[in-house]
Formats: structure tokens, C-alpha cells, sequence
């Protein structure tokens, strides 16, 4: 059942202009840097710790965003301390997908109006027939909304619970911080491994620049993909639809319409072999193993039959 749409819902945005520059280099800047990485293979000069650096970053900041984020802030999907908390929030924010609070508000916005007005990355809504609105649908909710402020949620009213935290707070106002440290880590990393400042160099580019491009369109194609293409093995009333192919690179992201159906749920992958294709959920059921997570959210067999397609 969709929620209706108020004025409430919708945070305006005091620095639009500012606010779609830093948007456009941070989706421009990775673009340019991939035109630097060809000519570094073309060259011969790929070395295998830019491997290990681009590996390391893109899994730390990726299970920060898939398992901070969204399956705990945004869902709350298991409890854990104060500790990991802060941890997962840092490493969520050095991925550059925006401050937590309002990517969290934003997401639980998308949960209650899916596919419908007031979704602000919907493909389906308001963009026209046939192909060529499929097109501009499948645009705007890959990339498009993020220069929009017309759909943006109301952190008061999204993410309310993360507004009055003190410590989320912090984290949010340190945003430009955990950027740069972001970018800083491969550089000293490469260092580390190569020995030399172009080593370093080399691993900022692929822990940095490589890495923002990749994750940052994993992540938006689970917006625009994942409600366009894919299998729907639930009944959600929205498109969510279930993306094998992109659930490894989205670790586990992509069994959106399995998301969709449970959102709450730890584990996106609900049968035996998405499972395992979900290393966020592997990873929380290892921190539940270790006591760092606990009340981990899980889907029995008879809610899930109850919701197929079908049933």
C-alpha cells in the first residue's frame, strides 16, 4: 500500500546550484580518470597491488553503503554497538554516495512510494511511452533524480531517528572528511605496496577515481536496472524485479525484488543459491557469529511462500 504525498515529504534544497556542481564532478571526474587507466594498461604500466588497492577500497566503502547504509540505517535490518555503528557510517560516507542522512531518508522515501509519485528515482513515472520514455525513465533513475531536488525526501520526516543522534550527526557534518580519507587510504596503500609515489599515485587512481566509477553505477543500476529488467519471484505492487548478473559486483543488491517483497530482512538472497551470491549477508552472519551483530532479520519459508508470484 502506496503512502500519499505531501508537501511534508519533500526537503528542499538551500544550495541547488552548488549542490549539482559537486554532483557533476564527482560523476565526470571518475569518466576522465578511466581515459588515464586505459592509457596506463595500453602502456604496460598496471601493476597488481593497483588490483589489491582498487579490491580493498571497493569492498570496504561497497559493505558500507550495502550493509550500513541500507540494510541497518535504512531498514534496520540487525542491531549492533556503537563501534561497528560508527564504523559502518564512516564507510558508507567515503563512498561519495552522499551524508547518510539524507541517502537514508532518500531510500526509505523510495520504499514508500515505489514506482509511484513521490519515488525520487522511479524509471516508470512521468517520463512517457515506448522506447524512447523507457529511455528517459531508465536516465533519470540511473543518474538523472541526483540533479533533481523535486522528489528528495524530508530528512525530519524520513530519517528521523538518525537526525536526532548525536553521533550520526557528527558523521554527517564530517562528510568532506571521510571523502578525503577516502581517497587518501589507496594513496597510502599504493605507496605501501609499490614503494614509490607513483605507486601511490596509481593506487589513488584505482582506489579512488576506479572505484567511485564502478560503485557509484552499481549502485544506480540498481535503481534503474532493477526495476526494469530481471525476474519477479514476489508480489511487491511496484517493478522490483531480481538482477542475477549484477548481484556479485552489487553484493547482493540486485535480488532487489526479494528486497522489495522483505524489506527489512538481513539477506536480499532468499534461496540457497542467491545466498550465495549475497556477500552482505554473509558478512553480517559472520559478524553475528563473532557477537558484533545480534537480532538479525530473517525471512521464514511461509511468509515467503506467501508472497510469490502466484500464490
Amino acid at each position: 500500500m502506496q503512502s500519499a504525498l505531501s508537501a511534508q515529504d519533500i526537503q528542499p534544497c538551500a544550495n541547488e546550484r552548488v549542490d549539482r556542481i559537486a554532483t557533476g564532478i564527482v560523476t565526470v571526474v571518475p569518466f576522465l580518470a578511466l581515459g588515464v587507466v586505459i592509457w596506463q594498461a595500453w602502456e604496460s604500466l598496471l601493476h597488481w597491488h593497483d588490483f589489491v588497492v582498487f579490491g580493498v577500497l571497493y569492498v570496504l566503502t561497497g559493505l558500507g553503503i550495502t550493509v550500513g547504509f541500507h540494510r541497518y540505517f535504512t531498514h534496520r535490518a540487525f542491531k549492533t554497538n556503537r563501534i561497528v555503528r560508527a564504523a559502518l557510517a564512516i564507510l558508507g560516507s567515503a563512498a561519495i554516495e552522499g551524508p547518510i542522512t539524507a541517502w537514508v531518508a532518500d531510500h526509505r522515501k523510495h520504499h514508500a512510494f515505489s514506482d509511484q509519485l513521490g519515488d525520487p528515482h522511479s524509471p516508470h513515472v512521468d517520463h512517457g511511452k515506448g522506447l524512447r520514455g523507457a529511455l528517459r525513465g531508465l536516465a533519470h533513475a540511473h543518474l538523472g533524480w541526483l540533479f533533481l531536488h523535486t522528489q528528495r525526501a524530508n530528512k525530519e520526516r524520513y530519517a528521523p531517528d538518525l537526525v536526532a543522534d548525536p553521533m550520526i550527526r557528527f558523521i554527517d557534518r564530517m562528510t568532506p572528511l571521510w571523502i578525503v580519507l577516502g581517497l587518501a587510504v589507496p594513496f597510502g596503500l599504493g605507496y605501501a605496496l609499490g614503494g614509490t609515489v607513483t605507486a601511490a599515485l596509481s593506487g589513488l587512481l584505482w582506489g579512488g577515481a576506479v572505484r567511485i566509477l564502478l560503485l557509484h553505477h552499481v549502485t544506480f543500476s540498481i535503481n534503474s536496472l532493477c526495476h526494469f529488467f530481471g525476474r519477479r519471484r514476489f508480489e511487491t505492487g511496484d517493478h522490483s524485479r531480481n538482477l542475477l548478473w549484477l548481484a556479485p559486483l552489487s553484493f547482493g543488491e540486485a535480488w532487489h525484488n526479494n528486497h522489495h517483497a522483505f524489506p527489512t530482512s538481513a539477506a536480499h538472497g532468499m534461496r540457497w543459491h542467491e545466498r550465495m551470491l549475497d556477500p552482505s549477508a554473509l558478512v553480517i552472519c559472520a559478524l553475528e557469529r563473532v557477537g558484533l551483530v545480534w537480532d538479525v532479520v530473517r525471512i521464514s519459508e511461509e511468509r515467503q511462500a506467501a508472497k510469490l508470484v502466484g500464490a
